[in-house]
């Protein structure tokens, strides 16, 4: 009997890219559009090299908190399983914390912010 997807995960970077949800999930992904309010769009320097493999790239973008009105970042919100919220704690690096956040649709998920948001000031 195949785990039932229980966790909804919002990603606005990499993981919504089919090489790197095929690597880390072994299944594409199935999401649907959503916005993070309060939030604006950096990045960051990746050195892990698995991560850089799968991704292509060692620049990943990351969100961290904004004091601009109307602020939000866009992504993309999938349904996962305990095992695949697993695999993707593996793959996101030590600049990125999961964070319960609710996203503009009202729905609520897991996002992966800057796990340091004041040393995130890369653009």
């Amino acid at each position: 009997m195949a785990e039932q997807a229980v966790h909804q995960l919002f990603s606005y970077g990499t993981l919504q890219l089919p090489e790197v949800q095929l690597a880390r999930f072994g299944r594409l992904l199935e999401g649907r559009p959503d916005a993070l309010p309060g939030f604006r769009l950096t990045h960051v320097t990746i050195t892990d090299p698995e991560v850089i493999a799968a991704s292509g790239t060692d620049r990943h973008p990351l969100v961290v908190a904004s004091t601009q009105d109307g602020d939000a970042v866009e992504g993309s919100v999938f349904a996962i399983t305990d095992a695949e919220l697993a695999a993707a704690d593996d793959y996101e690096v030590d600049d990125y914390a999961r964070t319960a956040v609710v996203l503009r649709t009202g729905a609520k998920a897991w996002a992966y912010l800057a796990a340091n948001p004041q040393e995130s000031t890369t653009s």
